[in-house]
């Protein structure tokens, strides 16, 4: 597979930050770094705070080379079929079949909908997409957050009130309990933390 060039990522060894950017750039700082001794570097996917495993033995090229060979597109990539145009003319849409399981009335409903069952559930998630794009993006940044502050800060003083105040949405109170935590970890969290609170 070839490596995802668009991951952004952040690198700890111990409690300080030592890298941020895209994923092959901060391997090669985490690699010199892991080189050096010390504590483990750990990768934190910026979006999602899941770690990225990588095999930083050997030289930089086959570091590098690993990733290319061993690191997935995406978490949730698969391989779909994507259906031919209908007609002469008519756009690539992308329109991937998929199963759905409905009880007889939905079906009924949906297919008395103008353009039937497809174009109906088409507008519906559409809709839904638009009106619960806040909270899902609040709920990203939470699960991000939490899932960082497990791994980094688990035995950090105020931790566990600041997991509730993260989820209660209070900014305020996020801040205090974070407040004494060392500053690349305060910061990467706050960062994360952001999007939660904006949208809350």
């Amino acid at each position: 597979m070839s490596i995802p060039q668009q991951i952004y990522c952040t690198a700890f060894q111990g409690l300080r930050r030592i890298a941020t950017g895209l994923l092959p750039d901060v391997a090669l700082k985490s690699k010199e770094a892991a080189d050096q001794g010390g504590e483990p570097v750990l990768l934190f996917d910026d979006d999602t705070s899941r770690l990225i495993e990588v095999d930083f033995r050997g030289s930089a090229g086959e570091v590098l080379a690993r990733l290319t060979d061993d690191t997935p597109a995406s978490a949730s990539a698969e391989v779909v079929e994507i259906a031919p145009p209908r007609g002469p003319g008519r756009p690539r849409l992308g329109v991937v079949a998929r199963e759905v399981t409905l009880l007889p009335r939905h079906w009924q409903w949906l297919g008395s909908q103008p353009g039937g069952a497809s174009v109906a559930l088409r507008k519906l998630v559409d809709e839904a997409r638009r009106t619960s794009e806040g909270r899902d993006r609040a709920r990203r940044a939470q699960e991000a957050t939490q899932r960082f502050m497990t791994a980094m800060a688990g035995d950090q003083p105020g931790y566990e009130e600041a997991g509730r105040a993260l989820f209660a949405g209070d900014r305020e109170r996020f801040r205090q309990m974070i407040e004494n935590w060392p500053n690349d970890i305060r910061e990467h969290a706050g960062k994360l933390a952001g999007p939660a609170f904006e949208d809350v």
